[in-house]
């Protein structure tokens, strides 16, 4: 059985970079982030499931607008309460069964890489956890550029988050990320190792 590792961190602290780094090294990398697009691809049960309960949520192309979502839960805790508790049970679902085909791929371990793994306390299900940690500043600046946000927006975003050091209080390796490539190369490659060697 391989080792699924946990990998998190803030928005736009950097973790899919780390995850693309890892997937680099051979891990079998799944991302949580693109397993909740697929179960709301149009025709799925899931985006049936938001629209129904947030009405005014699709875009005329009948698939799901992220934006408008996006407006709603992140200025109301209960309504990102709400699309948890739609969404989580089907990426659970997803997930599994992404990690029961990467049991049996040639990648050395697993890694999962999501969000919400110390807030939900799912990490306490992988081996390791594995947590990026950026300068909040950079984060707002990187989620201004990435989501067309603005700076109040973004700081909305990165306030509605778990706080970070409740993150890295449980981490068995933290990742910085200080916006220097060679350096997140290197500190990746540390951790590889020390996987490798579990």
């Amino acid at each position: 059985m391989k080792h699924v590792i946990g990998l998190t961190g803030g928005i736009a602290s950097g973790k899919s970079t780390v995850g693309r780094l890892f997937s680099g090294f051979g891990a079998a990398v799944i991302d949580a982030d693109l397993l909740a697009r697929e179960v709301v691809q149009p025709g799925t049960d899931g985006l049936r499931a938001v629209a129904a309960h947030f009405g005014g949520v699709l875009l005329s192309d009948g698939s799901l607008d992220r934006k408008k979502l996006g407006s709603i839960i992140f200025s109301d805790a209960s309504a990102r309460k709400e699309l948890d508790a739609i969404l989580h049970p089907r990426i659970a679902c997803l997930s599994a069964e992404r990690i029961r085909a990467a049991q049996d791929s040639l990648a050395p371990y697993v890694v999962y890489e999501a969000a919400l793994l110390v807030e939900l306390g799912t990490y306490k299900a992988h081996s390791k956890l594995v947590v990026v940690a950026a300068d909040p500043e950079l984060q707002v600046r990187s989620v201004m550029k990435r989501n067309g946000l603005t700076e109040s927006e973004a700081r909305d975003r990165l306030a509605s988050q778990y706080p970070l050091e409740k993150k890295l209080a449980v981490a068995d390796y933290v990742i910085r990320n200080d916006n220097d490539r060679d350096a997140l190369m290197q500190r990746t490659l540390e951790v590889h190792e020390k996987i490798l060697g579990l």
